[in-house]
């Protein structure tokens, strides 16, 4: 490997290789050049070598060094030159492209030179023989021999530079203008097999942007210059595999276009929409899906109605027709469901897809033509006025079908306009998006839906009807079409009838097969036995029967609804567990599938890298073997050019060649050759010796007598020239003497002149370098300033930057003492409602005590005698409740919670003296204390405690509760009082 200095000496190298008929060298010279990771840095003679680069690889049809060096020089100017890139990609593009018509021409020259008219004449007798054993005629051949390399060479360019630029979001246009070339080519020459695998390289190059989302260049499928930029390849792909004939590709294409814009959301332009509806009436035409054909006409109406202003009358009209008669089309019944399973779930799929296509997102769980079907389709064209825009004759044909009921002469109403609209037709001038619209392929359809209609018809009028009378009927077909079209009809229940060729009659009715009588033979058996035993054995009255089932009624009911409910609960228990058991299952078998494809993901990976080291190992082995072989048979070429005519020995034919082979048969050849050389030089040279000594013994006394005269002549010369250069030298001397006399006369002005000059030049001088000087002591004074400023900008920082760090301590040192004392506040705070909480339970069991104190001696009190002498009490004592004295008198046993309903209306109604005189000195009752309103008893406790309230100096609540329940109690002492008077 070879290295160089600049990229330049590389391409002169490769320049000087070139012009010497070397090629291969200068191709491997700048494949290293490109491939070493010296050069990885773009400049512009990286470019001057790619192009002469790929011009080597197109000449040497060298499409993997192609390849290589395009991806280095990909990732080298990338990031920095993209344009560049794009250039020489163009310029593969052109090469390879221009190789490829050149071959074309060739070999359609070569074809028109052979294009005589005695072929044996100017053929050789070779020629002749080869064209008996191979069986070729001379175009195939020359394209087998020129256009076939270069056009695999052309295609193996375009795959290249789609997938150098399959994630390229600079170089977009590129490869969407590279994506049309490969279409072109394949239309051009009609490559299906490489329009195929084009267009799965396209989809796999889509399917890994989806997938590798987080690539750096990677193309924005949001943007709309890129959309659209995809959205024309497809649908470049979708009318080449049109024209090609391809309808399966040209189905998935339509699979591409409708995924690329749901995966991005957006609608693309009406133009293209045109395109798109217009190739799916022909895809659907052709896969004989005659509903899903005329909603996708249904749609191409809808949309040149609604975008194409410049759409003419006469263009509507024949859009209208074609989306009636294709709605009329399809077939007026569904097909018989007696496929298995799996036809129906791919019956269903396929459905699925076509609708989603068309735009009717239909969700998996319902039937296409639960949704889609041919009554919704012709109700939809009525009441969107489709009908209305359609021809006359079209319009009559529909009403004749659809609507009007006449079994006898349909079929003379309708031959007449189908002939006129078999007449119809053309281009559409005012839609050039869409194709030919020919009506008449929509005549066969609409001459079999006739016929199926006229025997719907008959059928309802005739049982009987001769097959003579019937194919009078029909003027369409001959009576074997349609008796297929009846079995079609008859199979897929739209009509029921017979076909009886002995009798020569067509049987209507509700006929049915035997094998359809077979299929419920034993449930009509048991029914017919369950009427015998009817009559045999008849039932009891009704009469009797109710008035055994009348009195249980109501409990055999409930028993029923019981048994229902727990039925039903078992059978949802037993349906959770179904569930359960099926999604761990369901559950096993995906982690069993996940296992196995895991397994088999590894294997694969395992055989696919086992496969590809082998192939890499015999690929290197047979590059060796080629390498070997091509040595060998320059080596050989060599080794014949140097032996002589006599002696040449090919090799032949048959005879396996080698490097060593030829290697040891060259040496051979040389080592004889060299023997056989070198006595020929040794013979040679005696003679020469003889020759040479001869050829002395006569020159020796000529050389010698030469010599003498050379000697004389040769002085003579000599004293002519010594005498010839003293005249010049005298000469030369005066003239010399002249010029110097002549100028010494200037010689006071010369240094006056220089005296001057050097005086201006060093006064020059002098002023330079005081301004010199000066200027360099301006610079030293401002960049002291300069220095002085930002020491004084930098303290000021300095100084601001601690005032505002000594400004934070301050503000977080302040903050921490507030928490800290707002801690210390909550703790006192918290600490004094302990101390409060604690008093209050202590009061609490304090007044428990003192009620069971009291309890036990009221309850001492009942064994007592009822009366006493009367003693004087308080004011407050005649203020007991009135429900309280008999209970006091009688010395019976009140309840506490009567107790307290007596205690909390006490207070009520007792006088305001009696208030006065309770609280006594103790001012006011505390009403408005922080306890709140404590007067309904001992049992209420306080809602809250508000802090800081002007009951806080005043004595407890509960002190002046026992003191005014001591006043208010009528059981004061250990003995009833009487009551006053």
């Amino acid at each position: 490997m070879a290295h160089f200095a600049k990229p330049e000496n590389a391409l002169k190298r490769a320049d000087e290789l070139i012009n010497v008929g070397q090629k291969q060298d200068a191709l491997q010279a700048l494949h290293d050049l490109i491939t070493s990771k010296r050069y990885r840095a773009w400049q512009k003679p990286l470019e001057k070598i790619m192009f002469k680069y790929l011009d080597l690889c197109v000449d040497l049809k060298r499409g993997r060094f192609a390849k290589d060096g395009l991806i280095q020089y990909r990732i080298v100017c990338q990031q920095v030159n993209v344009s560049s890139l794009e250039e020489v990609i163009k310029h593969f593009l052109h090469l390879s492209t221009e190789k490829a018509e050149q071959a074309r021409s060739q070999a359609d020259a070569l074809e028109e030179a052979l294009d005589v008219d005695d072929l044996e004449a100017d053929r050789k007798p070779e020629d002749l023989q080869l064209s008996i054993v191979s069986g070729e005629k001379g175009k195939d051949r020359s394209d087998r021999e020129l256009v076939t390399p270069w056009f695999k060479f052309l295609w193996e360019t375009y795959r290249t530079v789609l997938e150098i630029l399959r994630n390229n979001s600079k170089l977009e246009a590129l490869y969407a203008m590279t994506a049309h070339k490969a279409f072109q080519f394949c239309k051009q020459y009609k490559r299906t097999t490489e329009f195929r695998r084009l267009c799965e390289i396209i989809r796999n190059h889509l399917a890994n942007l989806n997938k590798y989302r987080d690539q750096r260049d990677r193309p924005d499928l949001s943007a709309p210059e890129s959309l659209q930029l995809y959205l024309d390849t497809r649908f470049d792909q979708l009318k080449v595999a049109t024209e090609l004939g391809l309808w399966q590709e040209a189905f998935r294409s339509v699979e591409d276009i409708y995924g690329l814009m749901c995966m991005v959301k957006k609608t693309p332009k009406s133009s293209l929409l045109m395109v798109y509806y217009s190739k799916l009436t022909e895809i659907f035409w052709i896969s004989s899906s005659h509903l899903y054909h005329a909603y996708a006409w249904f749609k191409l109406f809808s949309l040149q109605k609604n975008f194409n202003k410049n759409l003419s009358q006469k263009d509507l009209q024949l859009i209208a027709s074609s989306v009636v008669l294709a709605a009329l089309s399809v077939p007026p019944f569904d097909r018989a469901q007696s496929a298995s399973h799996m036809e129906l779930e791919n019956e269903k799929e396929r459905n699925l897809r076509m609708a989603n296509l068309i735009g009717f997102n239909l969700e998996p769980k319902f039937e296409g033509r639960d949704m889609l079907s041919r009554s919704a389709l012709l109700s939809e064209l009525v009441s969107r006025g489709v009908l209305s825009c359609a021809s006359q004759e079209v319009k009559d044909l529909f009403h004749v079908l659809e609507h009007e009921f006449h079994p006898l002469d349909l079929g003379s109403k309708i031959q007449p306009l189908l002939e006129k609209i078999s007449k119809s037709g053309g281009k559409l001038s005012s839609a050039p998006s869409l194709p030919e619209v020919q009506l008449s392929q929509y005549v066969p359809s609409l001459e079999k839906l006739a016929t199926l209609r006229l025997l719907q018809q008959v059928s309802k009028i005739y049982q009987t009807i001769r097959i003579e009378s019937l194919s009078q009927l029909v003027p369409f077909f001959e009576f074997s079409v349609v008796e297929k079209i009846s079995v079609d009809a008859v199979k897929n229940n739209f009509v029921a009838m017979k076909v009886d060729h002995m009798k020569g009659v067509v049987i209507f009715g509700n006929l049915g097969i035997e094998s359809d009588g077979l299929k419920d033979h034993l449930a009509v058996f048991a029914e017919s036995l369950n009427k015998v035993r009817a009559m045999l054995y008849p039932v009891p009255s009704k009469a009797s029967k109710l008035g055994g089932i009348v009195p249980n009624l109501a409990e055999t009911v409930e028993k029923e609804h019981k048994r229902l409910l727990a039925r039903k609960s078992i059978i949802e228990k037993r349906k959770e567990d179904q569930e359960r058991q099926q999604l761990e299952m369901e559950r096993e078998e995906e982690q069993k599938r996940l296992k196995l494809q895991k397994l088999t993901e590894e294997a694969e990976q395992k055989r696919l890298a086992a496969e590809l080291l082998e192939r890499r190992k015999q690929r290197i082995l047979r590059e060796i073997e080629e390498k070997e072989l091509e040595e060998a048979q320059a080596l050989l070429e060599d080794t014949e050019k140097r032996m002589k005519k006599g002696k040449k020995k090919t090799l032949l034919d048959g005879e396996k060649v080698t490097k060593q082979t030829v290697m040891e048969r060259a040496l051979t050849e040389q080592l004889k050759e060299r023997q056989e050389m070198e006595k020929k030089l040794q013979k040679l040279a005696k003679t020469m010796d003889y020759l040479e000594r001869a050829k002395r013994e006569e020159a020796a006394p000529l050389i010698e007598a030469a010599y003498q005269r050379r000697l004389v002549e040769e002085r003579e010369f000599y004293e002519r020239e010594q005498q010839r250069e003293v005249e010049l030298s005298r000469e030369r001397h005066e003239s010399d003497l002249k010029e110097k006399n002549r100028l010494s006369r200037m010689l006071e002005f010369k240094e006056t002149f220089q005296g001057e000059v050097i005086s201006r030049r060093q006064a020059e001088f002098d002023k330079i370098r005081t301004e010199r000087e000066e200027r360099i002591s301006q610079m030293i004074r401002a960049r002291k300033q300069e220095r002085d400023i930002k020491r004084k900008q930098l303290y000021y920082l300095t100084i601001e930057e601690e005032r505002i760090r000594k400004l934070q301590e301050e503000e977080e040192a302040h903050k921490r003492e507030e928490a800290e004392k707002r801690k210390k506040q909550e703790a006192e705070h918290k600490a004094k409602l302990d101390e409060i909480a604690e008093k209050q339970r202590q009061r609490e069991r304090e007044l428990e005590e003192k009620e069971k104190k009291r309890r036990e001696e009221l309850l001492k009190g009942t064994d007592a005698p009822p009366a006493r002498p009367a003693e004087p009490t308080a004011a407050p004592a005649a203020a007991a409740p009135p429900a309280a004295a008999p209970a006091q008198a009688s010395g019976k046993y009140v309840p506490r919670f009567k107790r307290q309903t007596a205690e909390v209306s006490a207070p009520a109604q007792t006088p305001p003296a009696a208030d006065s005189d309770r609280w006594g000195n103790r001012g006011p009752p505390p009403a408005d204390d922080h306890w709140g309103s404590n007067r309904g008893g001992p049992s209420q406790k306080p809602d809250r405690w508000v802090p800081g309230s002007r009951g806080s100096d005043r004595p407890s609540g509960g002190d002046a509760w026992r003191s005014g329940e001591e006043r208010r109690s009528p059981f004061g002492s250990s003995r009833p009082r009487p009551a006053q008077r």
